[in-house]
């Protein structure tokens, strides 16, 4: 397992955009001490106080999975975070917050973005995750936000904690090149639904600028999440129809 450190970056996955990535070894992680322009989903911004917290990319070659499986290491990524967290965290409550954020106790701690490269089948994904550690305190743009610390009173050293997380992230990925083909009876989908977030739970979202009332039903193939509103219409969206009215 690679990895290539720096003290600075504007982005990580914005590095490893720079790479000749067909030769890049599977697991090759991009760390980032500080992270001046990190990426999120829906075009934001992923704020973390430098030196305090991991911000890396990990380039992965999943072409054992069918391109319209693709979201399927998504799922997996995501499991191997909250695996990681539920045990440096003390078992404390972590759900998976769709698409791919990881809340403990609630709050934020991490998140996930996939950018993926896919032709005649899906050739490589470049995973940037990020995760509060160390940092004690959040700005107006992160109101809803958690570190590791703030969860167990502790301080962390952070290349131990990259190690772990990768640790993590290799058995969720092997368990995914066995069994993430199987459209029916798949331990990646049955278990990042049991940590799902909101699911089942009727509340309010704005979807394509309708407030509506609906209870999340679960996640297509594709990655879409499926909702049932509380007049019986069935809604498959994806992540920039929707917003979550709660937090």
């Amino acid at each position: 397992m690679k990895i290539i450190e720096f003290e600075e970056l504007e982005s990580t996955n914005g590095y490893c955009g720079g790479l000749d990535l067909g030769s890049v070894e599977d697991f090759t992680t991009v760390w980032a001490h500080r992270q001046t322009a990190g990426r999120g989903q829906r075009g934001n911004r992923w704020e973390s106080e430098g030196a305090k917290n991991l911000t890396f990319s990990v380039v992965l070659h999943p072409v054992f999975l069918p391109a319209r499986r693709q979201y399927e290491l998504t799922k997996a990524l995501a499991l191997g975070v909250s695996d990681w967290v539920m045990d440096e965290a003390d078992s404390k409550r972590v759900e998976i917050k769709w698409p791919n954020d990881i809340y403990a106790e609630g709050k934020k701690i991490c998140g996930i973005l996939v950018e993926n490269k896919i032709g005649e089948r899906y050739e490589t994904a470049v995973c940037g995750i990020g995760v509060n550690i160390n940092q004690t305190e959040f700005g107006e743009g992160a109101p809803n936000a958690t570190s590791l610390q703030l969860l167990t009173g502790r301080e962390y050293e952070l290349r131990g904690m990259l190690e772990r997380l990768l640790e993590s992230l290799r058995k969720r990925y092997e368990q995914l090149a066995k069994t993430g083909h199987q459209a029916e009876g798949n331990p990646i989908d049955e278990e990042y639904m049991k940590r799902m977030m909101y699911l089942g739970e009727e509340s309010k979202y704005v979807y394509r600028g309708e407030t509506i009332s609906a209870t999340i039903t679960g996640v297509s193939q594709w990655g879409h999440l499926q909702l049932t509103t509380n007049d019986g219409r069935k809604i498959e969206c994806e992540i920039k129809e929707i917003v979550f009215s709660r937090q």
